[in-house]
């Protein structure tokens, strides 16, 4: 079972638009099909923590990562995660 995540790692996550235990899926350097998993936390370098299926922890940079989210008309699809995280820098030109 994957640990718990602390409430500033719950918050930084966020802050980028994303929930621990959200499905995320990815592809390892190696296989070229996608994995799936689920998001834990974020590091202080700033990779994400996700755990497969079988429970194991990868920390993975966020441009190899997917989420699904409303597409064009509404159904869900796989979108980079760089392409709809919000960070805080970004709230501020607003």
């Amino acid at each position: 079972m994957a640990p718990k995540p602390s409430a500033e790692q719950i918050e930084v996550l966020r802050q980028i638009g994303l929930r621990a235990g959200e499905e995320v899926r990815f592809r390892r350097a190696d296989r070229g099909r996608w994995q799936e998993g689920r998001i834990s936390w974020v590091e202080r370098d700033g990779s994400i923590t996700v755990h497969d299926s079988h429970g194991a922890a990868r920390s993975l940079r966020p441009e190899r990562l997917e989420v699904k989210r409303p597409g064009r008309r509404g159904r869900l699809v796989w979108q980079p995660v760089t392409d709809v995280a919000v960070t805080w820098e970004q709230l501020t030109l607003f």
